[in-house]
């Protein structure tokens, strides 16, 4: 176990400081360019309409002719009610199609019917799948029932990929966000992730710290590459920037890709692209594209 499990939150920051000065991306063109192609383009509200997927998959069709040089978002991710929709109007090559499925976004039911939202969700045409784990039943030690079910749904969806979401804000110390990173990591996950975004605190820096210790020490182990998605929260460049530095100072440069670096988020897109006309005009101005 490395290290950092072993911390408090408080004895992180110090760490994180000097990531912050040592490893934080700049604001250039060429590192927006690859935060926006980070960007799993998220929509899950309670009034999703089909008509709604289909302007904002219309929006993202539109990126390369809108803005010239600027590559697409990592994927749209939606309810899996609404994978019918992007399915059929999302054209631009590359873009993935992700899902929220298993009980969204409090995992709390069956996993007869986790395995069947998270199936049905991937034969509507979803490539990539985001769960979230049993939070209670990790909090009483229950691990094995918590893999069982990862490695169950990872099974019934593939050659999908699976997201699996540890709800970081409901665990209270490093080393549960440690044994929760790993025990997902073991149970065959391609990305860990942080929150839902419907629980506060969402993406924090320490979280995301310890997943990428968790990471580096399962690929050190098993010489597989899994990846991480930090969601919830994250609005600004900045944000984006900041979680990209504590990947590559822990991970390394290899993580700064969309196969192996996602950021979930709604409002990210138009603030980067606000910042990349920025950089490209001269003028500060906002862009509301999506």
């Amino acid at each position: 176990m490395s290290h950092i499990a072993s911390l408090s939150f408080e004895k992180l920051k110090p760490i994180l400081d000097r990531i912050g000065s040592e490893e934080k991306l700049g604001k250039s063109l060429d590192n927006l360019k690859l935060m926006f192609s980070l960007i799993d383009l998220t929509s899950l509200n309670t009034d999703d309409t089909a008509d709604k997927i289909k302007k904002m998959c219309l929006k993202v069709n539109g990126i390369k002719d809108q803005f010239p040089g600027v590559p697409n978002v990592g994927a749209v991710c939606v309810y899996p009610s609404m994978v019918h929709a992007v399915k059929t109007n999302l054209l631009a090559e590359g873009v993935g199609i992700a899902s929220v499925a298993a009980g969204f976004p409090s995992s709390q039911t069956f996993l007869q019917v986790k395995e069947m939202e998270s199936k049905l969700a991937v034969d509507s045409g979803a490539t990539e799948i985001d769960i979230v784990i049993s939070v209670g039943r990790f909090l009483d030690a229950d691990y094995e029932f918590m893999s069982e079910e990862i490695r169950k749904i990872r099974e019934i969806i593939s050659p999908a990929k699976l997201k699996v979401i540890l709800e970081t804000g409901l665990l209270s110390s490093p080393g549960q966000i440690y044994k929760a990173s790993v025990t997902c990591l073991q149970a065959g996950a391609d990305f860990i992730k942080t929150s839902t975004g419907k629980i506060q605190p969402a993406a924090t820096p320490e979280a995301v710290l310890v997943m990428c210790h968790a990471l580096k020490d399962f690929f050190d182990e098993t010489g597989r590459k899994a990846g991480i998605k930090p969601a919830g929260g994250i609005s600004t460049a900045d944000e984006a920037l900041m979680y990209a530095g504590i990947i590559k100072s822990t991970l390394g440069t290899d993580w700064l890709d969309p196969k192996l670096f996602r950021i979930g988020a709604s409002r990210l897109a138009n603030q980067i692209l606000s910042e990349i006309s920025h950089l490209k005009s001269g003028i500060a101005e906002d862009v509301s594209y999506f």
